[in-house]
């Protein structure tokens, strides 16, 4: 174990590397700074932010995969089934939650066909059956399935280091999205947990119709 120790803290620093880049290169004051020099380039910041995180993954991933080091632990018997039956669902998750984002806004796609050179996300305020129960979905989906899957000492750490950014990136995107969306927001961050759902923390329908009314002008849509 005490020889993997230098890689684990080079493949720590891979992903530390790699998602302060990515919540960078996300940020207003970054996108603000680029439009004010070349505005026309706004159309492609988003296809070329996704572009740039997918080519940057190489590198702590190929860490990974050179040497996963010593296994921690592995999931047997019942434990297994549970696990799987674990991701499986928040692999579903996933999927059916889709359906309720603009596919070609987060790819970036739409502002380059629509030359849009804002600096603010395009998609309106919504709130779907995901939202209700979590503020960030697909963060919550990530982290079942990749804590549900055997352990080893390199992927602890990738565990690690995903997880403490899905903290500290929602946070810093919860910024944003409190300056596209005001009190609103604010109310809706109060009332619903970030990453994990908790029972007694969540959105009925009339609290979720209610923060849409207060949406009107901005017109959202809230999907249940």
């Amino acid at each position: 174990m005490f020889r993997y120790l230098p890689h684990a803290l080079f493949l720590a620093a891979a992903w530390g590397g790699y998602f302060a880049l990515h919540s960078l290169l996300a940020s207003l004051r970054i996108k603000r700074w680029v439009a004010a020099r070349w505005p026309a380039a706004m159309a492609g910041y988003r296809l070329a932010y996704n572009t740039l995180a997918l080519l940057l993954l190489a590198l702590p991933l190929g860490l990974l995969w050179a040497e996963p080091g010593p296994l921690l632990w592995r999931w047997e018997g019942a434990w297994k089934w549970l696990m799987e039956g674990l991701a499986a669902a928040a692999v579903a998750g996933f999927l059916v939650s889709l359906r309720y984002y603009d596919g070609a806004e987060f790819l970036g796609l739409r502002q380059l066909r629509e030359r849009s050179r804002r600096v603010e996300d395009l998609e309106r305020f919504h709130l779907s059956p995901f939202h209700r129960h979590v503020r960030h979905p697909w963060y919550f989906f990530g982290l079942v399935i990749v804590w549900t899957r055997d352990m080893t000492a390199g992927w602890f750490v990738t565990c690690a280091a995903i997880s403490l950014y899905f903290w500290i990136g929602s946070r810093l995107e919860e910024r944003k999205l409190v300056v596209y969306h005001g009190d609103v927001y604010r109310r809706y961050r109060k009332k619903v947990p970030a990453l994990i759902p908790l029972p007694w923390r969540r959105l009925s329908r009339s609290e979720c119709e209610a923060l849409l009314r207060a949406e009107r002008d901005s017109a959202g849509d809230c999907t249940l």
